[in-house]
Parts: structure tokens; C-alpha cells; sequence
């Protein structure tokens, strides 16, 4: 009996220690980060339907450094934010803030990644530290191929110098992890060959990483092509092996079919992006409802911004990916300035004192909806063309 329990024993996959704040990433389906469509109202629709973890949009460790942290008591939301590093001649201007950063502690806190876009150990260290107590963990963005992150050393250039990534990872776990005893994770592509990639991985899980997320795509390749599975069960191997988290990202539409592609391929979770831009109600299974229809997902979403105060060109820039382009009102939601534009527009007449107060509130005035041309000049400033400096 002692020989069969220890023979078990030893068969067992190593885990890396779940850090006390931190979260396991193994059986979880959760929200792929994405600018734009990455931020807070997102954030809380996911989980609304099902998603068990939501990844923040990449955030550039520079950007980051030097914010303020500000409890936001109205809206229940804590805020990062930075007053602009340009001098300006107007003294009022100088003294706006810009929000870099909102989450929901209570709502999303401990279910949330912070993404770090970052090329160099000791600014990755410094933009953490300001986010880390907030958090569930610290993610480093090494799979972007877009040229406003590679162009900086960042994103997916990391792979191209993995003993810079892997100083980076380990400068996080040793002063990040350590300190606010929350895990670190990194998100990857397939390299050119199954060799290099394999290299690669284990360079990473050796770092003291507890998850690695891989894209099944290399870094020229685009959303329109096909993801890439075949080097999967390698990686999830080689992450077992070490005791680390494997995700996997790239064509999952839905937790059911998540789940299938976790057996089959032997990966402890997986990552939804482009489906949940879509329609955030992918994350619940079939046996829970399934897909909603659109209208009732973008109801959904509207109260959720308005309960967030979230900018409306970014509020307006997720209903043209929630709302069918076939879809009458489509167009209409492409033209309109307002939180009550919006709902006038798609029927949700019980949301629009809401919409206005919410506009007002942001500074979206009457005024600020005119055509261009037709607005007053007192109007061409930066608060009658956006609203409230801290929701920019």
C-alpha cells in the first residue's frame, strides 16, 4: 500500500504554489485582453454571462507609472489616473486628469488580470506595483503583433529576445509576487518552427510564472486565418511538467466548445476574444441558455457603461461589434453622440432619463451633438468635444 501511494505521489503533476491573492487559472474559461474592447463596462458584461476571469486591455508600463490611485466613491470604481505630461498655456487644462485605468474591486477585483505591455524589467516592476494590490494578477503581453506595441520592443518583439522576456518574468516574481503574493503569467504566440517554440516555453516556465496563455497563431499571422493547434499538447506538457497553467487562445467561440478543446488538446483552460466582442453571453454554456439574442446583450451592456460612467466613444465603439451590421439600427448607432441617442435609437425608452443623466454627467452636452459645423465656437475645446477630463 505505502509503495502504490507513493508510486501516486510521484505521478502526480507538479503545481506551482497558487499565490494567497492570486487565482488558479486550471478549468477556466475567460476573457482574452483587447484594447478597446477590453475595458471595464466589457470587463463585468463578460462576467455577467459566465466568464470566470476577464484579462484588462494591454496597458504600457510607461503609461501606468506616476498615476494617482483614487478611490471613485460614486461610482464604487478605482481609478488610475495622470495629469498630462505637456505643458499647456491655459492653467485650467493643466489640472485635468486623464483615466488610464478603472476597475470594479467588488465586481471584478479578485477575477481580474492586469495586462502589462512593457520591454524592460524594472518599469514592468514599477507599473505593477501601482496596480497590484487591486488585482488577481499580473500578465505580461508578449503576442501582439500590432506595430503600436512591437514598435517599443513589447508585445510579441519579446519573442524575438526571451532572455528579455524571461528577465522581465522573473523581475516580477521576485519583487511583485513576493510582495503582494498575487501570480504571473505571460501570453505568447507559436514561433516559426516547433522547436523554437518548445525552446521558448521552457525558458518561460522556468521563471516561476504560475500560467501561460499560448495564441495558436504565429505573429504574422491575422485573426481571418486559421489558429494553429498542433503544438498544443507539447506546450501543455511541458507546462504540466513544471507545474504552470496553460491556456489557449485563438478560434474559441463558446464554453462549450472551450471545454472540448481543453480535453482534447490536454490544456487547462481557454481564452475567448473575438466571440466575446461579439456577444459576451458565449462564456455560458448551451445547458444555461446559450447564446442571447443580441438586443437583450446589448441592453445589457448599455446599463452596464452608464453604471460605469464609461466613456461613450468607447461604449459606442463595442455596440457597432455587439449589434448585427445587418441590423437596421446599426447605422444609426454609428452616427449617434449620446448614451441617450443610443437608446432612443434601439427602443430602450426606460433607460433614457438614465442616458441623459449619465451624459450629463460625462458633459455631453445638447450642444456638443450638433453637426460640426453648426456648433458654437466657445464649443471647439476638449470638454464640449469629449466631457469629463477624467473619463477620457
Amino acid at each position: 500500500m505505502l509503495r502504490l501511494a507513493s508510486a501516486i505521489m510521484t505521478s502526480a503533476p507538479k503545481r506551482v504554489p497558487i499565490p494567497r491573492n492570486g487565482v488558479d487559472y486550471r478549468g477556466k474559461i475567460v476573457l482574452a485582453p483587447m484594447v478597446r474592447s477590453g475595458e471595464l463596462p466589457s470587463r463585468l458584461l463578460a462576467l455577467h454571462y459566465g466568464a470566470d476571469l476577464v484579462w484588462g486591455p494591454e496597458t504600457v508600463d510607461r503609461s501606468m507609472i506616476g498615476t494617482t490611485r483614487k478611490v471613485n466613491e460614486a461610482l464604487s470604481t478605482i481609478d488610475f489616473t495622470r495629469l498630462p505630461s505637456h505643458g499647456s498655456k491655459d492653467p485650467r487644462q493643466d489640472q485635468r486628469e486623464s483615466l488610464i485605468y478603472r476597475l470594479h474591486p467588488e465586481r471584478e477585483g479578485r477575477r481580474l488580470i492586469f495586462q502589462i505591455g512593457t520591454s524592460d524589467p524594472e518599469r514592468a516592476v514599477q507599473a505593477a506595483r501601482v496596480v497590484a494590490k487591486d488585482v488577481a494578477g499580473i500578465d505580461v503581453n508578449a503576442g501582439c503583433p500590432k506595430p503600436f506595441s512591437t514598435s517599443g520592443g513589447m508585445g510579441a518583439a519579446l519573442l524575438q529576445t526571451p532572455d528579455k522576456l524571461c528577465a522581465i518574468l522573473e523581475a516580477l516574481v521576485k519583487e511583485i509576487a513576493t510582495e503582494f503574493e498575487i501570480g504571473i503569467s505571460v501570453k505568447i504566440r507559436l514561433l516559426e518552427t516547433h522547436e523554437k517554440t518548445e525552446a521558448l516555453v521552457r525558458k518561460l516556465c522556468a521563471t516561476g510564472i504560475t500560467g501561460l496563455t499560448v495564441h495558436c497563431r504565429t505573429t504574422p499571422m491575422r485573426p481571418r486565418e486559421r489558429a494553429i493547434r498542433g503544438q498544443l499538447k507539447m506546450i501543455a506538457d511541458i507546462c504540466r511538467e513544471n507545474g504552470v497553467a496553460c491556456l489557449m487562445n485563438g478560434d474559441v467561440e463558446n464554453r462549450d466548445q472551450a471545454e472540448k478543446l481543453i480535453e482534447e488538446f490536454g490544456v487547462d483552460g481557454a481564452m475567448i476574444a473575438t466571440a466575446a466582442e461579439a456577444n459576451s453571453s458565449c462564456f455560458r454554456s448551451e445547458a444555461d441558455g446559450g447564446l442571447a439574442p443580441w438586443k437583450e446583450v446589448v441592453e445589457q451592456y448599455i446599463k452596464t457603461s452608464m453604471e460605469v460612467e464609461n466613456r461613450w466613444g468607447n461604449t459606442k465603439y463595442l455596440l457597432n461589434h455587439l449589434i448585427p451590421g445587418k441590423q437596421p439600427v446599426y447605422r444609426e448607432i454609428t452616427q449617434s453622440k449620446s448614451y441617450q441617442q443610443a437608446c432612443q435609437i434601439l427602443g430602450f425608452e426606460h433607460l433614457e432619463a438614465q442616458a441623459k443623466e449619465v451624459d450629463e454627467r460625462i458633459g455631453i452636452t445638447p450642444e456638443s451633438q450638433m453637426p460640426q459645423g453648426k456648433r458654437g465656437r466657445k464649443n471647439k475645446t476638449a470638454m464640449a468635444a469629449g466631457g469629463n477630463p477624467t473619463n477620457l
